[in-house]
């Protein structure tokens, strides 16, 4: 497996008052014709991330036809387990409705932030989202006690299926408090209320290791495919594969894909985004500085 790189699509213009700096964790939404509507996280002057999107033709993938001028997602009132802001991770397809899972921020006093998973729904094709509530469907608990976020769904056989990311506590290194973090599991019969049981889908490899984060994934052939952010400072690409989607044999060498040798993802790649148009596979992908320098777009070699 080797993904062809085909360079930079989109980096933060400035544009807008939602989109100052970073375009981070690409979502792709087909509109038909070979058209895409793509969601990305960005940030405000005073660094909130909101969600918004712009959209184009993947033969043309460098050409921009649209940049929504305000974000479809933003944070929640003060208070709420998104009140700092809203990073967007996946949509599923499901009876006419867009479920768009995402982290919500909240600041703490202790540690550096507090994550938890929102869900909003679109009944216009992605247009417009409403949150379902003013709290989490999936936070703290007794399983996982310090933080849940970066959620990956897939729905399969009447039964929702969620990857996320789980904090494992925080440690101070050089006067900086930081929490590592894995990929867990967790089913729903219903897209809202989730059981887990601390179930560990990719743990880390060794102690350069502290967080495996993001993760996209396909289901084909009956194996599930998963690409996921995983390293120590700088991210780079992990790749794994799976029977049932909850035991999981990591072989990072076929992720197919590295940093560059210099320019906006030479220092590292994270938060790839996996579909499929027309028989062929593509990757939206983040470089440098957690999508500050914008996201590009792979092609896998030879489509297997």
């Amino acid at each position: 497996m080797k993904w062809i790189k085909k360079g930079i699509i989109f980096s933060p213009n400035k544009n807008f008052d939602w989109l100052q700096t970073h375009a981070a964790l690409p979502i792709p939404l087909a509109l038909g014709d070979n058209n895409y509507r793509i969601y990305f996280s960005a940030r405000n002057k005073d660094n909130i991330a909101s969600i918004g999107f712009l959209e184009l033709n993947i033969n043309e993938p460098k050409k921009i036809n649209y940049i929504s001028e305000k974000p479809i997602l933003i944070s929640g009132n003060d208070g709420c387990f998104d009140d700092h802001g809203v990073m967007g991770h996946s949509l599923v397809n499901f009876e006419n409705k867009l479920y768009f899972y995402y982290t919500g921020w909240n600041i703490e006093k202790n540690v550096p932030f507090r994550w938890s998973i929102g869900l909003a729904v679109s009944d216009d094709y992605g247009k417009t989202f409403k949150k379902i509530s003013k709290g989490p469907i999936l936070d703290r608990s007794t399983i996982d006690p310090f933080f849940v976020a970066s959620p990956t769904v897939l729905f399969e056989d009447k039964l929702w299926k969620m990857w996320y990311v789980s904090g494992l506590g925080w440690e101070e290194n050089n006067g900086i408090k930081q929490s590592p973090y894995h990929i867990r599991y967790a089913e729903s019969i219903d897209g809202i209320n989730w059981k887990r049981n601390g179930s560990i889908c990719i743990d880390f490899a060794n102690d350069n290791e502290t967080r495996i984060g993001r993760a996209s994934i396909i289901h084909e052939n009956q194996v599930y495919k998963m690409w996921y952010s995983y390293g120590l400072e700088k991210y780079r690409i992990g790749y794994a594969e799976s029977v049932d989607g909850i035991n999981w044999n990591r072989n990072d060498l076929k992720s197919g894909i590295d940093v560059s040798e210099s320019g906006w993802d030479s220092e590292m790649i994270e938060y790839t985004s996996i579909f499929e148009n027309n028989g062929k596979k593509y990757m939206l992908y983040n470089g440098n500085d957690y999508g500050k320098t914008g996201f590009g777009i792979a092609i896998m070699e030879n489509n297997h």
